[in-house]
């Protein structure tokens, strides 16, 4: 089970990175007026990021948080991964409920209500898909711990 948990955050990461394509493809097919692939590009995008979330949740109830190795590189890298951070955990917060609204009134085809909550839900969604695999990539990537012998 400890195996399956520590692999977590990769499977979290690649989520986000799906649901990423997923929305962008969603965008580039509403852009074209093909309702019914955005439709389903765009309910593939939201289960996804349940999933995401069920994966993310479950992570850090069993695991806690990945601190940030500040200590270990240039205080400017900290402070642009922090930055990030916070803005990411911010939005996160919001995009539940953006995106069961947005998907709701489309559905229902009240597409003006529809049009106008997307044009907050869309861009924090993609923001926040976005920054977590960024976030990922600078905790177990780009800035890992440096060992002192």
């Amino acid at each position: 089970m400890n195996e399956i948990i520590l692999t977590l955050p990769h499977v979290n990461a690649t989520l986000n990175g799906i649901a990423t394509l997923l929305l962008i493809a969603a965008f580039v097919a509403i852009m074209r007026r093909n309702i019914q692939l955005h439709k389903n590009l765009i309910l593939s995008a939201f289960g996804v990021s349940a999933v995401f979330l069920i994966c993310y949740l479950f992570y850090h109830y069993n695991v806690g948080s990945k601190k940030f190795p500040a200590d270990d590189y240039a205080s400017y890298f900290s402070i642009t991964y922090y930055v990030i951070l916070a803005t990411h955990v911010v939005l996160a917060m919001f995009v539940p409920f953006l995106a069961v609204w947005a998907i709701y009134l489309g559905l229902k085809d009240q597409r003006q209500k529809h049009r106008k909550v997307v044009r907050w839900a869309f861009p924090i969604w993609l923001y926040v898909s976005v920054t977590g695999v960024l976030v990922y990539f600078m905790l177990y990537w780009w800035f890992p711990p440096i060992a002192v012998a």
